[in-house]
């Protein structure tokens, strides 16, 4: 029996311990798409390089990992603990997740306004399912996507956001999940439900951290329903350990006249696959996919885009950037797709990335699907290192070299970051791209 079987075989033994106790296990429509999604799961196994939309990235150290759910019994971190991460940098609400758990003495809810939920997913299974029935996995494409599968199928808590009609949030909803210590290599499935009613407005921001260097696996997805006329900010910070594998998925289905924004930075992690799938479902939607990811060492770093024009005259942009470092690799693969009803579609896609050393890598493969006659769809891509005659007219006016360096890389990071409307946000966003850079680099404060 090869390693990747056993994993799998693993798996299964996992899920019927686990369906046993799970919150909602209870509810036949619940257990049957768990029960689903378990049985697409084994049918699929782990993605291979053979299959295109991963030809790029070799999942194996994954498959070939031992990994066990996380449990409850893990030493809470304090409050204090939790501050090097800055995650009191952001004002609004906070809910923090350790290993894969809700902690709500961690947590800090303030007083929302009427209607609005934001919470534990695992409660509102157990107390309220009734939303969650309407939407709970019924985006995500666990049909085709090996790790969407595995995660619905160990589906149980994460954050359940619900915004009622004409509501708007002026502070953002922060979700930090933290990884602790664990006696063997663990694997959490965050789960992550946002519903915004129609004329509604709100923020998201997930944060990925991990308290040890331990191996762990985080295996993540998060519906995002968009209803009409609403806006909604979201974004993903991921700054795992050098050990730590991380896969998430975010989809979103926007409805009419609605305007998103996805903002991505992935900092951490050996092995990072960042999926980002938006649906314009309702005529007249805006989406707007922004990220920047930095890798050093021995990082591999992977950014899938796929953006689905349903309805028509909707307009959608993506940017990426990417600063790799050291034996590094990164990974972008942005798929436009206009169906044949989206007449009118206005669409663009952008790759920018910077190689810092010889051995860094980057593939990068724009891709324009168009079944409509009646479109405006540009993509392009570009790989390049620091700009020398820019380091020399810079030298000639008196900067050091490595402050000149400094100061390009500055400006190529924040490309991405000043997309960033709020600014609580972007602050936040810059001071760890700064944490990033390894010495001789950082990134000096120029405001």
């Amino acid at each position: 029996m090869s390693a990747v079987t056993h994993a799998q075989d693993s798996y299964l033994e996992s899920f019927a311990r686990f369906e046993e106790g799970a919150g909602g296990s209870g509810q036949e429509w619940l257990r049957s798409i768990r029960r689903s999604a378990m049985a697409r799961f084994s049918e699929l196994g782990f993605p291979t390089t053979h299959e295109e939309d991963w030809r790029f990235t070799n999942v194996a150290p994954i498959a070939e990992t031992s990994f066990r759910l996380a449990e409850d019994g893990h030493v809470s971190p304090t409050v204090r603990e939790l501050e090097r991460f800055g995650f009191s940098d952001l004002a609004g609400i906070r809910l923090v997740f350790v290993n894969g758990r809700y902690e709500p003495g961690l947590s800090r809810l303030q007083p929302l306004p009427e209607g609005v939920k934001v919470g534990s997913l695992v409660h509102e299974l157990t107390t309220d399912p009734g939303t969650l029935e309407q939407h709970l996995g019924r985006y995500a494409d666990y049909q085709h996507d090996a790790f969407c599968a595995l995660n619905t199928a160990f589906m149980e808590d994460g954050a359940f956001v619900h915004i009622p009609r004409r509501t708007v949030l002026s502070e953002p909803i922060s979700l930090l999940y933290a990884s602790a210590p664990t006696a063997d290599p663990a694997i959490t499935h965050p789960r992550n439900l946002i519903v915004a009613g129609e004329e509604s407005q709100a923020t998201i921001v997930e944060d990925y951290v991990s308290l040890s260097g331990d191996v762990h696996f985080s295996n993540v997805v998060t519906e995002v329903v968009v209803g009409e006329n609403s806006v909604v900010r979201h974004y993903r910070i991921e700054r795992e350990s050098a050990q730590a594998f991380h896969v998430s998925t975010l989809r979103v289905q926007q409805g009419r006249s609605s305007d998103v924004a996805s903002h991505s930075l992935l900092l951490g992690g050996a092995l990072v696959r960042n999926n980002v799938h938006p649906v314009l479902a309702g005529d007249g939607g805006d989406c707007l996919i922004n990220g920047l990811f930095m890798g050093t060492g021995e990082q591999h770093l992977d950014n899938y885009m796929k953006v689905e024009h349903v309805g028509p005259h909707c307009n959608s942009r993506q940017f990426y950037n990417g600063i790799l470092d050291g034996r590094s690799r990164g990974v972008f693969h942005g798929r436009i797709i206009v169906h044949k009803d989206a007449q009118k579609t206005n669409a663009k896609q952008t790759n920018r990335n910077l190689l810092l050393s010889n051995e860094a890598q980057i593939d990068t493969k724009p891709q324009l699907e168009i079944h409509a006659d009646d479109v405006k769809c540009t993509h392009g891509a570009t790989i390049g290192q620091i700009d020398e005659d820019a380091i020399f007219y810079l030298r000639s006016r008196g900067i050091a070299e490595a402050s000149a360096r400094t100061m390009l890389l500055s400006a190529f990071a924040r490309e991405s970051l000043g997309r960033v409307n709020n600014e609580s946000i972007r602050k936040h966003l810059e001071g760890l791209v700064r944490q990033w850079l390894p010495p001789g680099r950082r990134l000096e404060e120029t405001q």
